[in-house]
């Protein structure tokens, strides 16, 4: 395998397992042996599932507004914000109005998320 193989671009909609989380929120997912991360985005207004893994969870807001629910608050978030989410905290995001990008680390890699599909599974 080419050195090559391990660059990635989070601009480019191609590079990626493409995964559709709900409706208007939508991730790539580049998976590691012991991390995997997903680069989410979220159509304006638009909000995932409330939903828990035991994976633990890192976030950062890479563009646009959200607010995040985690373990039964809700925290508004700005672009440059990141987060860390213990396994088994139910959680889920909501993007402002342009919308929202964030990409999210998880630790271990999350077995439903290394092969393409639709929603968020272990919830």
């Amino acid at each position: 395998m080419s050195q090559r193989d391990e660059f990635h671009n989070l601009d480019d909609p191609k590079d990626g397992l493409f995964r559709e989380l709900a409706q208007g929120v939508t991730t790539h997912i580049f998976t590691g042996e012991g991390a995997m991360l997903s680069v989410v985005t979220l159509a304006p207004n638009s909000e995932g599932t409330l939903h828990h893994h035991p994976e633990e969870q890192w976030g950062v807001l890479l563009d646009g507004s959200a607010v995040r629910t985690q373990g039964g608050e809700q925290i508004p978030v700005k672009k440059g914000d990141f987060w860390r989410t213990p396994g088994g905290v139910p959680h889920t995001i909501r993007a402002g109005p342009e919308g929202a990008r964030v990409l999210d680390i998880f630790s271990p890699p999350r077995p439903e998320y290394r092969k393409p599909g639709k929603g968020f599974a272990g919830s």
